[in-house]
């Protein structure tokens, strides 16, 4: 039995990555906030896969992630999906000290606690994917919040990758351009939703890096749209 954990799985990304990967030998372990949404993510795959595990937690604050892990049990997980986030948008000196603690406790610490907790049992041939952006590159005005966030977990990713090599685990980072999801819904300003890549061009291809032999990774994936990365 391969056991999945995927955070943000109610909908956008990690909902596609989830549809991706079932399978009769499968067990999900899908972790969301909307308590709606997830529940309708959970009755769709549990027709598809042996298992599903519906996971509500806070991952903002470190209790809501100890929960989650103490939800999820001590067996091993053969994958581990990092794609939980939140994006704050708005000048720099507008920045809440509260906002700019969730971005950090999404963005940074339940990735950093997830991994550290779940890594040293991780069986060899097993996969962490990190869903980062295109603003773990480069600055964006208004985006300063989320752009740090992506940035600090690019260079945690790139050090967890290499200390769990002789692990033979691999850690995957997804480096999507904008991508159609709810999260434009709530941000000002016009955006071009129709140009934009869709959830399902990142969950195909990080479901083809973990096609790959287990002595082979896709380390670095870019995906944009030829319209763009607006």
């Amino acid at each position: 039995m391969k056991r999945y954990l995927i955070t943000g799985a109610s909908r956008g990304i990690g909902r596609a990555i989830a549809e991706n990967l079932t399978g009769a030998d499968v067990e999900l372990l899908l972790h969301g906030r909307d308590t709606v949404a997830l529940a309708e993510v959970c009755e769709e795959m549990k027709h598809r896969c042996s298992h599903v595990v519906r996971l509500i937690h806070d991952l903002a604050v470190p209790s809501g992630v100890s929960d989650l892990i103490d939800q999820v049990a001590k067996k091993p997980l053969n994958l581990l999906v990092n794609n939980a986030g939140i994006a704050i948008v708005k000048p720099f000196c507008e920045i809440t000290a509260v906002e700019w603690e969730q971005t950090v406790g999404v963005n940074i610490t339940a990735p950093f606690m997830l991994m550290q907790h779940f890594a040293p049992d991780m069986p060899p041939g097993s996969s962490i994917v990190n869903i980062l952006s295109i603003a773990a590159k480069t600055g964006f005005a208004n985006w300063s919040a989320y752009c740090m966030s992506k940035f600090a977990l690019e260079g945690l990713s790139q050090c967890v990758r290499e200390e769990l090599r002789d692990h033979k685990i691999r850690v995957i980072n997804v480096y999507p351009a904008a991508t159609d999801t709810n999260i434009w819904t709530n941000i000002e300003g016009k955006w071009p939703r129709h140009k934009m890549i869709s959830p399902e061009d990142v969950a195909s291809a990080v479901a083809y890096a973990l096609s790959r032999p287990a002595d082979v990774t896709l380390e670095n994936i870019s995906i944009s749209s030829l319209a763009g990365n607006f």
